[in-house]
């Protein structure tokens, strides 16, 4: 069955998100161009071209067009980010030229932050080749690294020209980068399709040859798209984009504290939607039984929801008020009325928070 594409309705800075024959839609997109003299250059994870040795061939890009980056969020940081800015200058790229970005999350992070940077922006195209990618963080225009203090925080809003979703290049994709995608898969539908979250508990379990996935990546992609339609900025009072960060104040903090790179972003999430039903339930938003529901389906796929190791709560404590959907100075969460909806939740108490950490690391 056909994947149709799928459009971010952005006024004048609307694109598209290709799934029906990505890469040749892609070659021929680089071809035209090519041909009409604009500069080319790409940010490419490493590990992707060893697993697609053709890829760069298939597409009409030239080895030395290309910057190979290792995955992983160590890349996603200060010295990486000047290394491809520098690589961009050294190729004496101007305001025409088009930068693209293969890779997984972090790779296309980095690239859009990059392309938004330099000579105050120029265009770029998103190539996600992970499932975290390709269902979340390759739409919707947020791009940035991470610091020591914290992970996401510095970095601009800076939309591609297009998306191209190949969902056969996950057959190289290693099974815990798979698993760690689904994590986000699931992430959408607890917060805004419950009949996705139902069929997902009905299938046994996806890999990159079923023939459900390239139907339920789009699914997420649309539910991403409207979000971003609606709430690109994530200035909304209340809702809106920061609905999508479900799970991802406790996953942000996991990652700081445990060190980039301990976790996988989609591990870390995992996590995080464990302990954001947690926090739900203690609000009286979802029923208890709720929480089984969801830890029982990110366990399918090996998905961790309890800390590998014991980390220090004061530590991931300081993580959360370091984060960016904080209002006033006081903790903002986003949390489930029921599954297949979720909303903000401002003003929760600190030592609420810090009991679950605590629960969450006793068990460990």
């Amino acid at each position: 069955m056909k994947t149709q594409a799928l459009q971010v309705e952005l006024a004048d800075r609307s694109y598209p998100i290709h799934f029906e024959s990505p890469r040749e839609v892609l070659a021929r997109q680089i071809g035209h161009l090519r041909d009409a003299g604009h500069g080319l250059a790409a940010i490419v994870d490493q590990g992707l071209l060893e697993a697609q040795p053709t890829l760069l061939a298939d597409l009409g890009l030239q080895p030395e067009e290309c910057l190979a980056l290792p995955a992983g969020e160590p890349t996603k940081a200060t010295e990486p980010f000047s290394r491809s800015l520098s690589f961009l200058a050294d190729r004496a790229l101007n305001r025409d030229s088009v930068l693209f970005a293969l890779g997984g999350g972090v790779i296309g992070d980095l690239a859009g932050f990059v392309a938004a940077s330099y000579l105050r922006g120029i265009s770029f195209h998103q190539v996600p080749t992970t499932l975290l990618a390709m269902v979340d963080s390759s739409v919707g225009g947020k791009t940035g690294i991470n610091l020591p203090e914290g992970k996401n925080l510095v970095g601009a809003f800076w939309q591609p020209e297009a998306v191209y979703i190949d969902t056969t290049i996950l057959q190289t994709l290693p099974a815990r980068e798979f698993a760690a995608g689904m994590a986000e898969v699931i992430k959408y539908g607890l917060l805004a399709d419950a009949e996705l979250f139902n069929e997902l508990e009905r299938l046994d379990t996806l890999h990159s040859g079923s023939p459900e996935l390239a139907q339920m990546i789009r699914r997420c992609c649309a539910i991403k798209a409207r979000v971003v339609a609606e709430d690109e900025k994530e200035t909304a009072a209340s809702g809106g984009r920061a609905l999508l960060n479900l799970g991802h104040t406790f996953a942000h903090a996991i990652e700081n504290v445990a060190g980039y790179g301990d976790y996988l972003h989609g591990e870390a999430v995992a996590i995080g939607l464990h302990l954001a039903a947690i926090l739900s339930v203690e609000l009286g938003h979802i029923k208890a039984r709720e929480i089984s529901r969801i830890s029982d389906l990110l366990q399918r796929y090996e998905l961790p929801v309890r800390l590998k190791q014991n980390l220090p709560v004061e530590d991931l404590m300081e993580a959360m008020r370091r984060d960016k959907k904080n209002r006033s100075g006081q903790l903002r969460f986003v949390t489930l009325q029921k599954i297949g909806q979720a909303v903000t939740s401002d003003g929760i108490d600190p030592t609420q928070i810090t009991r679950i950490w605590e629960e969450a690391s006793a068990k460990a």
